[in-house]
């Protein structure tokens, strides 16, 4: 059985991070990280191959990027998964989600994962949508935002929550699901567990391997950023000086705005 999960390389949270005026793309010139939610998924995935039980069970991680997210990888190499991919090409760069199920998803084809693991949404992009873009394009079930999820050597099966609603979700491999913050505390790979990963099998692709097209020219819709402008500053409110009248005119204030 394969289970799948991403690495994705992001600009370091407690980093700045804005977008490249130039392009309107994120500019990715900053230190960058393992997404920290993609390493509670390959702690989760772990302990899914550790349910599951089968001694053939394996963990694939994924990554898709340049050269350097290659230390993605070996994040989640040193926490638990056997062996990992990384797509390289030129041409991906400035890929939109759209494009970037695509790539994904042929991975998930080629490798003929059982079952897919994504993060709920990434730092840098927050789509929220891969896991639903990856399960339409491999037909797929999709069980989304799990915050807590038990696996089988059968099927998967969770507990989503929205505010006060708990949903019960549950479904058959091969499937595609996404998991929360919530889902697991990534552990600290011990020096052990850090030079295992360094031996693990990688492999390497383009999107020549995956018989994959990406840019203008690909036969699909692509979004393209038009125009992009530095956030405005911020600008002083208005004062209510403590006088008779202060008290209407706040309640002026808010009713012109519609908050009351």
């Amino acid at each position: 059985m394969k289970l799948m999960i991403f690495a994705k390389f992001v600009p370091d949270t407690y980093g700045k991070r804005g977008l490249d005026l130039e392009t309107g793309m994120v500019d990715r010139v900053s230190e960058a990280v393992i997404d920290e939610i993609d390493e509670r998924v390959a702690e989760a995935a772990t302990q899914f191959k550790d349910d599951i039980g089968a001694d053939d069970t394996e963990i694939i991680a994924v990554t898709m990027g340049p050269d350097d997210a290659s230390q993605a990888l070996r994040k989640v190499l040193a926490i638990g998964a056997d062996r990992a991919v990384h797509i390289v090409d030129d041409g991906l760069a400035g890929s939109d989600l759209i494009q970037t199920a695509r790539v994904l998803a042929a991975v998930v084809e080629r490798e003929g994962a059982d079952l897919v693991l994504t993060g709920a949404e990434s730092t840098d992009g927050q789509g929220g949508m891969l896991a639903a873009a990856i399960a339409q394009l491999t037909g797929r079930p999709v069980a989304p935002s799990l915050d807590e999820a038990t696996a089988t050597a059968t099927g998967i099966s969770g507990v989503q929550r929205d505010g006060t609603t708990e949903t019960t979700l549950s479904v058959q491999y091969p499937a595609v699901v996404s998991l929360t913050e919530k889902i697991a505390e990534p552990r600290l790979p011990n020096f052990k567990a850090i030079r295992a990963a360094k031996k693990k099998p990688q492999e390497q692709l383009s999107l020549a391997d995956l018989d994959l097209q990406a840019g203008p020219e690909a036969a699909y819709v692509r979004s393209t950023m038009v125009s992009a402008a530095q956030r405005p500053a911020r600008t002083a409110g208005p004062k209510v000086p403590a006088e008779d009248n202060a008290v209407k005119q706040l309640v002026d204030f808010l009713a012109e705005r519609h908050v009351i």
